[in-house]
């Protein structure tokens, strides 16, 4: 496991790294506008079977992904005007979008159909989205069922011996006591809050 301690000037470094061990079916523990996630190649079957693996997560619950700008999100997704509405007032942002998959993502991710897709407001997760040039999962850096640590230090004594699997770290420091992204289901008409994190729900139109 490398580890790579992330500043202005190792950005793009770790960036290219991170996007070659996607491409390689590998593990990223990586900094978003929230907190820390676990990224694999979004298409690759093996690599998110892993990536449960790892978390000890249920097969079946979904996992978000994370996409570089606007465009992506109608090529992965099928985007209503609601979805587009909120899409351009809260992304790059700590919104969740969950919207019908356009088929292009493995339903290993989804739930009945459904595909969860963030544009982070984050440096270093918009410029991995970028080179790396596929979706790539945004869970939570946590055992399944446990909260997410501040820090690297705690997330890797958290998964213990379990750690080897991730292939590359960055560590960005402490994420502070950020709240997680609000997740917002889009269907046709209906536009359901699914959880209230960093934005609140009064703000989400205002």
């Amino acid at each position: 496991m490398e580890i790579i301690h992330l500043t202005e000037d190792t950005l793009y470094e770790a960036a290219e790294k991170a996007a070659d061990v996607l491409r390689r079916g590998g593990v990223v523990l990586y900094p978003t506008d929230t907190l820390y996630g676990l990224g694999v190649d979004a298409t690759n079957r093996g690599a998110i079977g892993q990536l449960k693996q790892l978390k000890a997560r249920e097969t079946k619950k979904p996992i978000s992904v994370v996409v570089p700008h606007h465009e992506a999100l109608e090529e992965y997704a099928l985007m209503n005007e609601h979805a587009r509405a909120l899409a351009k007032r809260h992304l790059p942002g700590a919104l969740t979008l969950v919207v019908p998959g356009s088929g292009r993502i493995p339903d290993d991710i989804l739930l009945n159909g459904a595909l969860g897709m963030r544009i982070p407001d984050d440096p270093f997760s918009l410029a991995l989205a970028r080179m790396f040039g596929l979706p790539y999962t945004a869970t939570s850096a946590n055992m399944s069922g446990l909260p997410t640590p501040s820090t690297v230090d705690e997330i890797l004594r958290q998964f213990g011996p379990a750690m080897r699997h991730i292939d590359l770290v960055v560590d960005a420091g402490p994420r502070g006591d950020s709240a997680p992204s609000t997740v917002v289901s889009v269907s046709g008409d209906r536009v359901f809050v699914l959880r209230e994190g960093a934005i609140p729900k009064d703000r989400l139109w205002a």
